[in-house]
């Protein structure tokens, strides 16, 4: 794999947090690491790693932190993504694949909502 195509995966992994920038906060945005929290949550009086992206040496890593915290949301992803996933939070690429890429951007999209819901949400 070039370097080049390392950094084609980045951006488009990188594409699939940015929506979030509004509601989070930029903790890392360089040209290998781009990583998201949440604001301090006023049930937990803490803040939360969301996600972030990182070319490594073979590849590049996409982490979603929700996952991890709510393990149901995996209950309905594809063999070909679980087959991506290194450790409970992290999906490894070498290759671009839109098709995964898209699946990913459905489960970040369920894994904000279920930050906001759970552990960010005011007390009513």
């Amino acid at each position: 794999m070039s370097t080049q195509d390392f950094n084609s995966i980045y951006g488009r992994l990188k594409q699939i947090l940015k929506p979030y920038e509004g509601e989070m906060i930029v903790n890392a945005d360089g040209p290998t690491d781009y990583s998201l929290n949440t604001p301090v949550s006023t049930k937990t009086n803490r803040d939360y790693f969301f996600g972030a992206v990182q070319i490594k040496k073979n590849y590049v890593s996409y982490h979603l932190m929700p996952v991890y915290i709510f393990p149901e949301l995996l209950e309905g992803i594809s063999d070909k993504l679980r087959k991506r996933m290194q450790g409970k939070s992290c999906f490894n690429f070498k290759r671009a694949d839109e098709e995964l890429f898209n699946e990913l951007t459905e489960l970040t999209c369920q894994g904000a909502g279920k930050f906001r819901e759970e552990l960010l949400s005011r007390g009513k």
